[in-house]
């Protein structure tokens, strides 16, 4: 297993699931950077008809279910050859989620964590969200990320990495990729 021990930098693009098409996101990529700490650094850049997308306000960080129903972004961290993984959703209201997991979609928990620094900026055409957290493994190696947009009609767009053959499904194993 690799251990995080210096701080690595990517920047990943997210593609829309073909079930789920939608016109007014133009591009969403991940720039994501692990630190010598064992601290992780993601930043969502969500190019889009920023009025046409539905984006919760702003309201005073807390932890809280269900932000995967609205536009959220997220992320899957996992150790190679161990089933469990924990999943991080993050809402441009400051809102935030952690759970994990001991198997795909089995053994789900909230752990106790500290709660991630969360920052959003926002204009016409661009929405950034910044996130710092403890992913909560000493050697992360698998990953998977994620999003969901919601347009103004309330239609739902689903982007990650990777898709899996049928329905969206971020838990799926086929999501995660394998880090360097």
């Amino acid at each position: 297993m690799r251990a995080v021990s210096s701080p690595k930098s990517q920047i990943l693009a997210l593609s829309c699931h073909a079930a789920t098409p939608t016109e007014v996101v133009r591009k969403l990529e991940v720039h994501i950077a692990f630190r010598a700490s064992g601290a992780l650094d993601l930043r969502y850049v969500l190019a889009a008809q920023m009025d046409r997308v539905r984006v919760s306000p702003p309201r005073a960080a807390a932890r809280r279910d269900e932000l995967w129903k609205h536009t959220c972004f997220e992320a899957f961290f996992a150790e190679h050859g161990n089933g469990a993984y924990r999943e991080l959703n993050f809402a441009p209201s400051s809102e935030w989620a952690m759970y994990s997991f001991d198997g795909y979609r089995q053994g789900m928990a909230a752990p106790e964590t500290p709660a991630p620094n969360i920052r959003v900026e926002r204009d016409a055409q661009q929405l950034t969200l910044e996130a710092s957290v403890q992913p909560g493994f000493a050697a992360v190696n698998r990953l998977a990320l994620a999003a969901v947009i919601e347009d103004e009609n309330g239609r739902l767009s689903y982007w990650a990495l990777r898709h899996p053959p049928g329905k969206p499904d971020f838990h799926h194993p086929g999501s995660f990729q394998t880090l360097p």
